[in-house]
Parts: C-alpha cells; sequence; structure tokens
C-alpha cells in the first residue's frame, strides 16, 4: 500500500486488527503507514460542551472576543508542555534541573485539575489512552513518568485560533529537544497521538497535519532551518499524506516524521487534546505525555 494512501481507518469497536499490519505502531515506527485514526471513539457532544465548559471557566477566550492588532496569543494551552517548560517560554531558569523540578510540580497541579475538569463529561483523557491501549501489541501503555515515580503531564489541551499554524518540522524529544535528563529520552521513536476536539468553521474540509514520509537527518534539518524544506521534498518526490478529522476522532502519527498543520481559518478555534508517545520496539512500556 502506498503511503498516500495508508492512513488506517478503524471503526469505533476498537478491537478491531489491521488486515495488513500485524503490529500498528510499529508500522508507525518504520513510516510504512501516514498515520492511524479511529472515527468517533469520543462523544462530539462533550466536546461541544467541554470547549463551553473552557470559556465559561476562563481557561480560554471566546472565539468573539475582539482581537485587535492580532495581539491576543494565537494558542492557549491547558495542561503541562514538557518542552514549553523545560527549555521554552514557561522556563523557570536557565538550570535544566531547576525547569525538571518546576515542569514536574505543575505535571502534579494538571494531574489534579484533570481529576475534576471533566465531571458530567466522558474523560477524554481515559478516551484517549484507551485507543493506544487497544492499538499496543503486548506493551504496557502508561502516563510517562521518572524513576522516582514523579509523573508527566498525562495530556494537554491545545486551542489554535486564527492564523495558527505549524511549518514542517517534527517533534522528537532526543533529535530535536536533546532533552536528555528527562526518562522519555530513552525512546527511540516518538508518535503524537490526538482527540479533535473542536475544528474551525471556516476550515473547510477540517485538515490537521500533513504528514511526509520523510523522517529528520542532517540534511534535511538544513531545509527546514534555512525554510527550503517544501523544495527539498519535491526534488525528492517525498510522499505525503494529510489526515481530516471530526470531533470525537482520534489520530495517531509518527512525529518523528517531517510535517505541518495549516493556519487556522475563522474565529472558531481548532482544539485537540494532545499527547506524546514514547516507543521502543524492545521496551514493554509505552510512555504518554504533552
Amino acid at each position: 500500500m502506498a503511503f498516500s494512501e495508508s492512513w488506517s481507518v478503524l471503526e469505533p469497536d476498537l478491537e478491531t486488527v489491521f488486515d495488513h499490519e500485524a503490529d500498528p505502531l510499529q508500522a508507525l515506527a518504520d513510516a510504512r503507514i501516514a498515520g492511524i485514526a479511529l472515527r468517533g471513539v469520543y462523544n462530539p457532544d462533550h466536546c461541544s460542551g467541554l470547549m463551553q465548559r473552557f470559556i465559561e471557566r476562563g481557561m480560554t477566550r471566546d472565539p468573539e472576543q475582539s482581537n485587535p492588532e492580532g495581539k491576543l496569543p494565537s494558542r492557549i494551552d491547558i495542561g503541562s508542555s514538557l518542552v514549553n517548560r523545560a527549555r521554552g517560554g514557561l522556563a523557570v531558569s536557565d538550570d535544566p534541573a531547576e525547569n525538571k523540578a518546576a515542569f514536574l510540580q505543575h505535571s502534579a497541579s494538571t494531574h489534579e485539575l484533570f481529576s475534576h475538569l471533566f465531571d458530567g463529561f466522558d474523560n477524554p483523557v481515559d478516551t484517549l489512552y484507551g485507543c493506544l491501549s487497544a492499538l499496543a501489541v503486548s506493551k504496557e501503555v502508561k502516563v510517562a513518568r521518572e524513576p522516582d515515580g514523579r509523573l508527566y503531564g498525562p495530556a494537554i489541551f491545545r486551542i489554535h485560533y486564527e492564523g495558527h499554524e505549524y511549518t514542517p518540522h517534527i517533534n522528537h524529544v532526543g533529535i530535536d529537544d536533546k532533552l536528555f535528563n528527562y526518562e522519555v529520552s530513552r525512546f527511540r521513536h516518538q508518535f503524537a497521538g490526538l482527540i479533535c476536539i473542536q475544528n474551525s468553521a471556516d476550515d473547510g474540509n477540517s485538515p490537521h497535519a500533513v504528514i511526509h514520509r520523510c523522517l529528520w537527518n542532517s540534511e534535511v534539518h538544513v531545509h527546514l532551518s534555512d525554510g527550503t524544506y517544501h523544495e527539498y521534498a519535491a526534488e525528492n518526490a517525498i510522499e505525503k499524506q494529510q489526515i481530516e478529522v471530526q470531533p470525537g476522532d482520534f489520530y495517531l502519527f509518527n512525529s518523528g516524521c517531517i510535517h505541518q498543520v495549516a493556519a487556522v481559518a475563522g474565529n472558531s478555534p481548532r482544539t485537540v487534546l494532545a499527547t506524546f508517545i514514547g516507543y521502543s520496539e524492545e521496551d514493554d512500556e509505552i510512555f504518554v505525555w504533552a
């Protein structure tokens, strides 16, 4: 099957097994398939209810709120982000040890928040972990943790407003972020697993990501850095595939492959419940974090 045709779409029955892949996660790791989508695993009515709750509690801004000169942030997170707190804009220090302690402390507050945030709704984090467990073959899916037992944040809501986009990039704590002082760096592969919570009303066919059959290497890094990746991809006939999802759909792809997300159009923010997943062929655990 060609990569550009290989989004493996399963029905909501999570016991469904791939006909062409005995181990779908290994197929992702090897870039044999572009990704996996499980349709309708989370109640779309609960998706819209959660969005309203976030607005009512001041956790995100009302999309009808004016944004003079585009000064309001184009992305709002609800949860703990490892990269942002380890070396990004939310880092507290130049000392990696202090940033790690702050991240793990914030992660504890995310666990406390998520223990009641979904009251009255199905728990979307549980749904996401259930999807991963159904796809795992003889491996245990668990929240990422340090050897002393301290937990990472289990997932994060990323709320993207008009204009927010992700240009071609990879996500990998070792290759890209070089966060070798975190336990999740032990995994060879990193995936992204998400549940669509809301699409922008003006997104048309609701694209969420374009995955390129191109794993990181030093040559690709140069093209990513200088903005010439698209020319490189065209010259090398790199296959790519777009995933289109609706609220309540789960999707999974190899975040070590070059991927991009188009800019949000319109006032309604594109929202996902997002995780990263650490996977190695020989490891009997799969770690999940945000």
